[in-house]
C-alpha cells in the first residue's frame, strides 16, 4: 500500500454522508491588552476633538450674538435721541403757530435799573 492510498483510506472512513471534512476551531480571537488600551486612547482623543469643535462653534456664535446685541442697544439709543430731537423741532414750530403765541406782544426794554 502506498502513502497516497493510505491517506485515501483514512479519509474514506472519516468521510461519511453529510459530514464536514475540515475541522473548525472554537477558539475566539480577542484583542490584546495593549491593543485595547491604544484603541481606547484613540477613541478618547476623537471624542475630545469632537467636543472641542462643538465648543468652539458655540463660542463663535456667542461672539456674534454679543456683537448683534450691542449693535441693537446702540441703535435703540440712537432712535430714542432722534425721536427727542424730532419732538423738540416740532415743538418750536407748534409754539410759533399756536393761538396763544400769536396774541403775545413783543416787549422792548424801556430802561436800565441802576
Amino acid at each position: 500500500m502506498t502513502y497516497s492510498s493510505s491517506l485515501a483510506i483514512g479519509r474514506s472512513r472519516a468521510m461519511g454522508r453529510n459530514k464536514n471534512v475540515t475541522p473548525y476551531r472554537t477558539e475566539v480571537k480577542r484583542i490584546g491588552p495593549v491593543s485595547n488600551t491604544i484603541l481606547l486612547v484613540v477613541l478618547t482623543c476623537l471624542l475630545g476633538l469632537l467636543y472641542l469643535s462643538q465648543v468652539t462653534k458655540t463660542n463663535a456664535y456667542g461672539f456674534e450674538i454679543n456683537d448683534l446685541q450691542s449693535r441693537h442697544t446702540s441703535l435703540e439709543t440712537e432712535y430714542a435721541e432722534l425721536e427727542l430731537n424730532a419732538a423738540r423741532l416740532q415743538s418750536v414750530d407748534r409754539v410759533k403757530n399756536s393761538g396763544v403765541a400769536q396774541g403775545l406782544v413783543p416787549v422792548q426794554p424801556q430802561g436800565v435799573v441802576q
